[in-house]
């Protein structure tokens, strides 16, 4: 199948992880949704080959990396290396939920394409960020 659909909700009940990957056939990259319990202290880790980007979808996630502690909302975005070693908490009164992402090798540059011709005109009206 070219694609899934999905949401947070569908893939589990209560704390812990939400297989997104598996759930929606993703294969060219790790992502997944985790929630934390309100007040819960993450484990500190590394991985040996796959950096992740950690998007907070809702509630106040906890960021310890190095001797920087950085405390992140709705929106909030952290990439961290692979062999960076990183703790991820929840320091709030409400559950905090995430989508983790992970990879390696490197990025692929942009290689999208527009179906129909005249699209090429208004996506580039639509701007770029860097």
């Amino acid at each position: 199948m070219g694609y899934a659909f999905g949401s947070i909700d569908e893939l589990g009940d209560g704390f812990g992880f939400r297989k997104v990957r598996r759930a929606l056939g993703v294969t060219a990259f790790g992502v997944n949704a985790v929630v934390y319990p309100p007040g819960y202290e993450g484990f500190n880790h590394y991985h040996e080959h796959q950096d992740e980007l950690y998007f907070v979808h809702s509630g106040t996630a906890r960021v310890e990396v190095g001797d920087e502690v950085m405390e992140l909302g709705p929106g909030g975005l952290v990439h961290v290396e692979s062999t960076t070693a990183r703790r991820i908490s929840n320091p709030g009164d409400e559950p905090l939920v995430l989508l983790v992402v992970g990879g390696k090798d490197g990025y692929v540059e942009r290689d999208g394409h527009m179906v129909d011709p005249a699209d090429v005109e208004r996506r580039a009206a639509f701007g770029t960020s860097s």
